[in-house]
């Protein structure tokens, strides 16, 4: 009698690195040993978790909040016709694509004189596969069909040449990253992580084939009286089947013919000591080398919580978001701008473009960045116009103010409070009113003594100067990240001022549609209204008095101290005190008052 054995064996498909081949009778160029490559990147997306997750996350923050220009303000029509050309789907698309794909495509539309470019569309980069390259080694066309996995011989295809290579009204611009090796086609930037997506993937499908099929068989039935033809071994094992099979008996069993009982088929199982430690392992395994390939810096960034634990999370969340931003997202995002640029160019639009990103704006690092347009850049808040406040208002204002070390030679700080201020209706009369008063200073070096009218003069004729010197302190002392530089600059200074130097800058302060009446060219109060529209400073009045006069006075000093020693708290307007971003509607129009960034 002779043993017959059929034995199968099944293997992973992974693609170890993908095929490029020119095939004899084709004008294109095949991806992948079927000419499905991107296809398998598709199914390994689906099919493991750690793979979507990543992906997912990486799409978004490319994209970000969108396409913006740090020179909009400067160029509103260029900007406009930009903004019209790469919609929020197109360009969210073309992101997810550059990311899953490894590379993506945008048609080309042009008007019918081919004068401009008049719309941009996405183009699903797995229905596309490259002509041969022409004698340069320049790729002149792609070739466009539906489903390539169901391709044949003889199928019509749509050649569209590639972007500058025709006249034509529609042309392919192809978006791919530099791979050695690689001419028509880019390999992901994960490539070294398919396989381990693949063994994720199959390892699911292990576990969950095991507990549908009742994880090991149920029975073994033996019918010991001979075997018959295969046509009744079919029908009995379908009717047992029927009977014992099923989600409810969790039904996986063995049927046996034998011809009887001492030749009764055997079940000698196989087992694995630690198998659940095997497989586990080579699920985290899998999970691990996934985010390598992706360079993910921590897990936590795509919601994929590890073993390490939150301890210093914020620190290292903070660290880590910094670092993937800079060393995978602005690589992805610089070369779409850098295709964006010569669709762009074409129209003869030039703009500084980047993406506004998602990071958290304390996770920004602005220590050392000093122009507007990169702080833009780096967090995407925009410097609108109302906001642009001429710093070197800051350098002349800081050259007036007083070194608070100086003054405290021969002078003690006894208060420092928010200023007073008297009850007015109408700002505009406020501002009137200071001006009429406050005799300008003219602008030059400061000096530690000089005068002010809010000075306090001493009572005693022997007594050389004044007693009390009043001074304004630029507060809080600290900025935000989205802080104006002259912000910036008054925090740092650390200098008191006095009223006089102050409202010497409202004739040089200019900020538009901020001024009164929204006048673009018109200048604004300095005194009154900090570093503009929705600032977050405020000055705080600061008195000193004569250390000869300061004791047994602290360091604060009452009204009826200071009226003893012959001096009184001058009265401010209330808005000397207030942050603008805290001032009131009042007096204003609500059109105005929206303008200047004021709550009604």
């Amino acid at each position: 009698m002779k043993n017959k054995s059929d034995l199968s064996i099944v293997s992973l498909s992974t693609y170890t690195s993908p095929q490029v081949k020119e095939v004899r009778g084709k004008d294109f160029i095949e991806y992948g040993e079927d000419n499905n490559y991107f296809q398998y990147l598709i199914d390994r997306y689906n099919g493991s978790p750690t793979n979507n997750a990543i992906i997912n996350g990486v799409s978004e923050m490319i994209f970000g909040k969108g396409l913006d220009a740090t020179n909009s303000n400067k160029k509103p029509n260029e900007y406009a016709q930009m903004m019209s050309l790469f919609n929020k789907d197109c360009t969210r698309k073309l992101c997810y694509d550059l990311k899953l794909m490894g590379q993506c495509a945008i048609q080309v539309i042009y008007s019918k004189n081919r004068t401009k470019i008049v719309q941009l569309e996405h183009m699903p980069i797995e229905t596309l596969r490259a002509e041969k390259c022409n004698e340069k080694g320049e790729i002149e066309g792609y070739y466009y069909f539906n489903d390539w996995s169901n391709y044949k011989r003889g199928n019509e295809l749509k050649r569209i040449p590639a972007f500058g290579t025709s006249k034509e009204g529609l042309e392919i611009m192809y978006i791919k990253p530099y791979r050695a090796g690689f001419k028509y086609y880019s390999p992901v930037d994960y490539q070294g992580g398919t396989q381990y997506a693949e063994l994720e993937e199959e390892i699911s499908n292990y576990h969950l084939n095991n507990i549908l099929n009742g994880l090991a068989p149920s029975m073994l039935i033996n019918f010991n009286n001979g075997t018959p033809d295969p046509e009744q071994r079919e029908m009995i094992e379908r009717r047992i089947y029927q009977k014992f099979s099923g989600s409810s008996n969790a039904g996986k069993f063995i049927l046996a013919f034998n011809d009887n009982a001492e030749t009764a088929a055997s079940i000698d199982p196989i087992q694995l000591s630690d198998a659940h430690n095997q497989y586990q392992f080579l699920s985290d395994e899998s999970s691990k080398k996934i985010m390598v390939s992706h360079r993910v810096v921590s897990p936590m960034l795509f919601g994929i919580k590890d073993s390490t634990g939150l301890g210093n999370n914020a620190d290292e969340l903070k660290t880590a978001s910094i670092l993937f931003d800079n060393l995978v997202i602005r690589s992805f995002q610089g070369l779409l701008i850098d295709h964006f640029d010569q669709i762009l160019a074409y129209n003869d639009i030039s703009l500084s473009l980047y993406f506004k990103t998602l990071q958290p704006l304390e996770f920004t690092d602005l220590d050392n960045v000093e122009d507007e347009k990169t702080k833009e850049e780096e967090t995407g808040v925009k410097l609108s116009k109302d906001d642009k406040l001429d710093d070197s208002v800051a350098d002349k204002l800081i050259d007036l103010g007083q070194n608070e070390d100086e003054l405290l030679k021969d002078f003690e700080l006894v208060d420092e409070v928010e200023v007073n201020y008297e009850q007015e209706d109408d700002m505009d009369e406020l501002v009137e009113n200071i001006n009429n008063e406050v005799k300008l200073a003219e602008v030059g070096k400061a000096t530690p003594y000089r005068e002010s009218e809010q000075d306090g003069e001493s009572r005693k004729e022997s007594q050389k100067g004044n007693t009390f010197l009043v001074r304004y302190f630029y507060s809080p002392a600290k900025v935000s990240k989205t802080s104006r530089e002259f912000c910036r600059k008054m925090v740092k200074a650390k200098k008191v001022y006095r009223k006089e130097d102050i409202i010497a800058m409202d004739d040089i302060a200019v900020n538009p549609n901020f001024a009164k009446g929204g006048d673009d060219s018109g200048t604004y109060s300095i005194w009154l209204y900090k570093g503009g529209a929705r600032c977050h400073h405020y000055w705080s009045r600061r008195t000193y008095l004569r250390k000869d006069g300061a004791k047994s006075l602290g360091r604060k000093l009452y009204d009826s101290q200071a009226k003893a020693k012959g001096f009184e708290a001058p009265e401010n307007p209330k808005e000397v005190a207030m942050k603008p971003k805290d001032m009131p509607y009042k007096g204003y129009t609500a059109e105005y008052a929206k303008r200047i960034g004021i709550s009604r």
